[in-house]
């Protein structure tokens, strides 16, 4: 076996499709790709919540409106910054509806997703920013989720490469007539690469599981309040997105001859790390009974967690404490440090009538 065949058994192919279809129902890996994001950044934000303090199933309730805006969101930024796709000469307008194409701004989609949030967290009579440290590394997560997406899609990689983990990028075709190219439905019949690439998205999925990891750990170490542990995640994400914004090779519109991205990420950053250092005058992490909106059960510990919730270290608390007392069990400082009272000998009881 020569060298160049062992490079190139040692890339990483393509899948040959991003579309099954079952029936005449196209099921989509990119779809679910973003489905499963969701549903973990809400499964995790919502563990988060109630540990903070919280109600269980706070989070649930602030989605319903959040994802909506944000899906919206990041579709509209996606239309406005890469415009050039989908209006002119030769172009389809509808197809910026085509949402399941792939083609999501996570700056839109955070910055409407926070929309949204603001409304749910107004209507419960919850603060915004402590939602948002509880969902932080979730989103992160989600991120890295739907980069899985962009991998099935061909789509959103980097310059060629002669790396050993060098993207495969196959032609895929329309199975019914091979002679159309068809890249986003179509299927390669080739395992013949066209290019080897650099895997830009698998850089940031990577990049954004490491954020994860930092916020969780330094929102530990700290108890990161109003909106610190979430401005984390913005610096941590928004760092790795303009490194691997510069090696991207997709279409996308300039400014002084940096992608848009490029701009965006640094303006970002700046904004998350200033906001990080300023929010500390607003002192620790936010009390649990701020936490509990209107209409919460009282089904937490009065210690920042639900009964039998792991707490941020991972300890489950009881409402009963170390001690197996209740707090109402305990003893006042004046029991503490008297001895008990003997009862009244019989002859100096006083008896009342009555009794």
């Amino acid at each position: 076996m020569n060298t160049a065949s062992a490079v190139f058994l040692a890339n990483i192919p393509s899948p040959d499709r991003g579309v099954w279809m079952i029936g005449s129902v196209p099921l989509r890996a990119y779809a679910l790709c973003i489905i499963a994001g969701i549903i973990v950044a809400i499964w995790w934000g919502d563990r988060r919540w109630v540990q903070r303090g919280g109600s269980k199933g706070t989070v649930v309730d602030i989605a319903v409106w959040a994802v909506p805006f944000g899906l919206i969101g990041g579709r509209l930024y996606h239309v406005i910054t890469d415009n050039q796709l989908y209006f002119g000469e030769g172009k389809d307008p509808v197809r910026a509806l085509y949402i399941w194409d792939g083609g999501l701004g996570i700056w839109g989609a955070i910055a409407l997703g926070a929309v949204g949030a603001w409304i749910a967290c107004r209507r419960r009579g919850i603060p915004l920013p402590a939602v948002a440290d509880a969902i932080a590394p979730g989103i992160v997560v989600a991120q890295a989720i739907g980069r899985l997406g962009n991998y099935f899609n061909q789509e959103l990689y980097g310059g060629p490469t002669d790396l050993p983990w060098g993207l495969e990028i196959y032609q895929r075709v329309d199975p019914d007539n091979p002679l159309i190219r068809d890249p986003l439905d179509g299927v390669a019949l080739s395992d013949v690469p066209l290019e080897v690439v650099h895997p830009t998205f698998l850089y940031e999925l990577l990049w954004n599981l490491g954020v994860a990891l930092l916020v969780v750990w330094l929102d530990r170490k700290l108890r990161l309040g109003h909106g610190r542990a979430f401005a984390l995640y913005v610096a941590g994400y928004t760092a790795g997105r303009f490194w691997i914004e510069l090696m991207r090779t997709d279409e996308a519109n300039h400014i002084l001859g940096l992608r848009v991205n490029v701009w965006t990420s640094m303006i970002l950053f700046a904004g998350a790390v200033a906001y990080f250092v300023y929010a500390r005058r607003f002192g620790p992490r936010e009390a649990p009974e701020t936490l509990r909106g209107h209409g919460d059960d009282d089904d937490y510990d009065g210690f920042g967690g639900a009964v039998g919730e792991p707490d941020d270290d991972g300890d489950t608390r009881d409402t009963r404490g170390e001690t197996g007392r209740s707090e109402t069990d305990e003893a006042g400082p004046d029991e503490k440090d008297s001895p008990a009272e003997e009862p009244p000998s019989g002859d100096q009881r006083k008896v009342e009538p009555g009794q």
